[in-house]
């Protein structure tokens, strides 16, 4: 529209005039669709506006023109993209190309001295313009960060917000499951010691020669070993945890749970690779019970892993915390379960408990630390443990 009015309502309005700001008018208008974003982009830019600007001065009158004005329009356009040393150096590109109009004026024609000062402020206004349109780009650009890191920490305190709430409704589902859990191993374990302490005389008191009967006693006997077993899981999870917290050198605690597992029986189909950091120091942990936290978790990677791959156990120091990562080459996890693995008596093992994640999980909190699942379906998974790095008891 403002060039539309310049052709209109312009000083000089022959065919050439309007040509060129028809130029102008079209380069300005798809200038955004070339993305012309880049430094070069940007100069590109600019040599074409300021081209076409001394065009339309040189059809119209030269160094005497009305529209010299429209040297705003690159220059401007450049000092809103560049720093400010590219801003003026543009800027005084811009002034000579209009003072070398001054160069071409015939021989007959000549610059009034009183006229010399107008000349003069026309280069300063330019000068200035541009110096105005960068420190006001750079305002905006100085704002719109601001707004955007503020973006960025509202949505990471929303984040966080969404993670305490998850992290809360698993700490009710968990108090919930635990008294239930702690209420139902006490009332079991008396009536499985009865039925083993008479599955024990049954077998004492058949005759050698029914074994039929021996045998199902037996059944009996494992049976309720394997129920008061899993009795106990339960009393783990519903029991308070006593942490204490020791200086500990969390390579050894690794080494210990990494040794135990490959007892595993049966035993794992994979190899087990340690990489350590150096910059993890020994910190305050419960090392017993964190030992627990690798074991269950190496296993876990390790049964979901094909035959012959390895899992890793990687360290390193973190933002004050120490991240312990377990590394599978195994299946994944289905994205629909990845929100519940850490909730009890959830699992997708066809003779499993879903205690194993729920017992680690408990365990991590404990520590005031955190963990977490990356994992695709086909890729494998990575559990991440994060523990404060701890320089006292306290």
């Amino acid at each position: 529209m403002l060039f539309a009015a310049l052709a209109v309502f312009g000083p000089d309005r022959n065919e050439g005039t309007v040509t060129f700001l028809v130029a102008l008018a079209l380069f300005q208008v798809i200038e955004p669709k070339l993305n012309l974003t880049s430094l070069k982009g940007v100069l590109i830019s600019f040599a074409a506006k300021l081209s076409l600007c001394c065009l339309l001065i040189g059809w119209t009158d030269g160094i005497a023109s009305s529209y010299y004005w429209v040297l705003f329009l690159p220059v401007i356009s450049a000092a809103t993209a560049l720093p400010m040393i590219g801003t003026m150096i543009t800027a005084v590109i811009a002034c000579g190309a209009y003072l070398s109009f001054w160069l071409r004026i015939g021989p007959d024609q000549f610059i009034p001295p009183d006229q010399v000062s107008e000349l003069v402020l026309r280069v300063i206004i330019i000068c200035l313009s541009a110096f105005l349109a960068h420190q006001l780009a750079s305002a905006v650009l100085i704002e719109s960060r601001k707004h955007q890191a503020a973006a960025r920490r509202l949505a990471e305190a929303n984040q966080q917000l969404l993670a305490a709430e998850e992290a809360a409704r698993r700490a009710d589902r968990l108090a919930a499951l635990g008294q239930l859990s702690a209420g139902l191993a006490h009332e079991l374990r008396n009536p499985l010691g009865t039925i083993k302490a008479s599955a024990e005389m049954l077998s004492k008191n058949i005759a050698p020669e029914n074994e039929v009967a021996r045998e199902m006693a037996s059944f009996i006997s494992t049976e309720v070993d394997r129920t008061n077993s899993l009795v106990t899981r339960f009393l783990d999870f519903a029991r308070p945890l006593a942490v204490r917290l020791e200086n500990t050198d969390i390579t050894q605690v690794i080494d210990r749970a990494v040794a135990q597992a490959e007892q595993h029986q049966p035993p794992l189909p994979v190899s087990i690779y340690k990489n350590y950091s150096p910059d993890v120091e020994p910190f305050f942990l419960d090392g017993e019970l964190m030992e627990r936290v690798i074991y269950n978790l190496v296993v876990n990677a390790a049964q979901a892993s094909p035959p012959k791959s390895s899992v890793t156990v990687k360290t390193r120091r973190i933002d004050g915390m120490v991240e312990i990562a377990v590394i599978d080459r195994g299946s994944g996890i289905e994205p629909k379960h990845k929100e519940n693995i850490f909730n009890p008596f959830f699992t997708t093992k066809s003779s499993g408990v879903g205690l194993g994640l729920a017992i680690v999980s408990k365990i991590v909190d404990e520590h005031g630390g955190s963990i977490s699942v990356d994992s695709e379906p086909g890729s494998g998974s990575v559990f991440r443990v994060y523990l404060p790095m701890r320089t006292s008891a306290a």
